[in-house]
């Protein structure tokens, strides 16, 4: 593996890691960003921390990095509602609305560098 790609996977991992470990360190800020229309706000917001820290971990191991990327590409797919509430409440998270807005598809540049990490090096 070239050496920009495992930095790169070392990288995605610990941004995993924290962010799933920030679920359970400032869980309100999460709650606060969860779609109304989703129940169980509490437990969505702890699963998806475990998750993000045991996809970052995984993206680690050699033999489970290939689904480990799948995985993190699932994950964001499943909590960009939570961006698009955090979008549409700005009030939230008190920012300039083109910070909110670039959020957004950033999700999209998280998935492309996770779906990178499907591929065998180059």
């Amino acid at each position: 593996m070239s050496l920009v790609k495992t930095i790169s996977k070392y990288v995605l991992a610990i941004f995993m890691i924290v962010a799933g470990t920030m679920h359970f360190v400032n869980p309100e800020f999460y709650l606060k960003i969860m779609p109304p229309y989703l129940p169980f706000h509490k437990e969505l917001v702890l699963v998806s921390g475990v998750f993000e820290i045991l996809l970052g971990i995984l993206l680690l191991i050699p033999k489970c990095s290939n689904l480990a990327a799948w995985g993190i590409i699932a994950l964001l797919i499943a909590v960009f509602p939570a961006n698009i509430s955090l979008y549409q409440h700005q009030d939230i998270l008190p920012a300039s609305p083109i910070i909110h807005l670039l959020r957004l598809p950033l999700q999209g540049v998280f998935m492309l560098w996770a779906y990178w990490h499907t591929r065998s090096a180059a």
